[in-house]
């Protein structure tokens, strides 16, 4: 259902697209539609939160060194890499977000923000290791920076791809990024 109902509101836009073509593009009926939602914003907050879940699935499990710059470029790496893998599902979060209620917004803004705390806990670690030496509000400047950049591929993949594969965007994001942190 997220796939199918990401692909319309890519295509015609949230307003535009009906509760009954995403069920239709679901494979489901309207009536067993229903069963799992309410409306079509019920829809975009699935949307949005499986967004989050993965991201939050992925950085977990990452088999990283702990406060090394290493374990720090294998976490953008692997963000980076969701998010091309998820572009469609970030572009459409992004453009549509305004039409979810106050609660669902404050839900997925509050998840954007646990997104940017797991990067200023990489960051961190590399503090607390010694490998960084940053206050606690360039750490925080820094995680909003990376969750950022990585979503930026979503939203200009169209002129990046021109010119860079996500392998090239990752490794040069990174070495930028490292570049104003490592000479500080």
């Amino acid at each position: 259902m997220i796939h199918g109902a990401v692909k319309l509101f890519k295509q015609k836009g949230f307003h535009r697209t009906t509760t009954r073509e995403i069920a239709k593009e679901a494979g489901f009926s309207i009536g067993t539609l229903y069963e799992y939602i309410r409306t079509k914003e019920d829809v975009l907050y699935l949307v949005c939160d499986n967004i989050y879940r993965e991201v939050s699935l992925r950085l977990a499990n990452l088999p990283t060194e702990e406060g090394t710059i290493a374990g720090l470029k294998a976490s953008i790496r692997q963000y980076f890499l969701l998010i091309d893998s998820m572009s469609d599902e970030i572009l459409v979060m992004y453009q549509e977000s305004k039409s979810l209620p106050k609660d669902a917004l404050r839900y997925v803004l509050t998840k954007e923000l646990e997104m940017v705390g797991l990067f200023e806990n990489l960051l961190a670690g590399c503090v607390q290791s010694g490998e960084l030496s940053l206050s606690e509000k360039e750490i925080n400047l820094i995680a909003n920076d990376i969750v950022v950049q990585g979503q930026t591929w979503a939203f200009r993949r169209w002129a990046f791809k021109r010119n860079y594969t996500i392998d090239d965007y990752i490794d040069m994001q990174t070495t930028i990024f490292l570049n104003g942190i490592l000479k500080k």
